[in-house]
């Protein structure tokens, strides 16, 4: 048993990517940054082995916050700092953020007692807004953790399945959720890597950017 246990754990993988920063705008004053969070699995931790939300930094944050007062004996690994200096238009800065978001949940994910907590899965792999995935947290929605995460971008997942992207319909859907703000919002970004003409990126493209199993040193 105890073979079969260490057999289990050498091919079990989890891969997450931070990338494909988008810029919306809120107000004539008024902007924020969000990051599309691929993951891909076959651990038996996730209920979905193949996942895409977006979320942005104050929303990391959060879920930092959260897990620390679940998992006190614990050092959580640290999220790039606040920087009052921050600029979207600035690139470098906005790289630096985005590779030092993907480190943080690379840690989490790796971190077997935080996976115990229902709002990281809730968080990855989930469309809810914050103030929904407390509610679903503590048992005050209709819907159950693992309903909210299986309905959650079943468009793009089928789509990815089927090996076709997901068109612009999909990607506004998983998209639409952030803090209440619709992808309607978005408007021309101010950073070159952001052209909102092919802002669309698939599944398909995202999970690329994933070591092959074979890499992974999982057969």
């Amino acid at each position: 048993m105890d073979c079969m246990l260490d057999n289990l754990a050498k091919t079990e993988f989890i891969s997450i990517c931070v990338h494909n920063p988008r810029v919306h705008k809120e107000d004539l004053w008024h902007t924020h940054v969000d990051y599309e969070i691929c993951l891909h699995t076959n651990s038996m931790c996730f209920r979905k082995k193949i996942s895409s939300v977006r979320r942005r930094y104050s929303e990391f944050v959060w879920l930092r916050h959260c897990l620390e007062q679940n998992a006190l004996i614990i050092e959580l690994p640290k999220l790039p700092p606040w920087n009052p200096f921050f600029s979207l238009r600035n690139t470098e800065l906005v790289i630096q953020r985005m590779k030092g978001l993907q480190r943080f949940l690379e840690i989490v994910v790796h971190t077997p007692l935080l996976l115990s907590d229902s709002r990281l899965h809730l968080f990855l792999q989930s469309d809810l807004s914050i103030a929904k995935i407390e509610k679903c947290a503590w048992g005050k929605t209709k819907y159950t953790v693992a309903e909210a995460i299986q309905r959650s971008n079943n468009s793009c997942i089928n789509r990815f399945e089927d090996k076709a992207s997901c068109d612009s319909d999909c990607e506004s859907s998983s998209s639409s959720s952030v803090l209440g703000l619709s992808v309607d919002t978005l408007r021309g970004s101010p950073l070159p890597f952001l052209d909102c003409s092919d802002s669309h990126s698939d599944l398909s493209s995202c999970l690329s950017e994933f070591p092959t199993q074979e890499q992974l040193g999982v057969h």
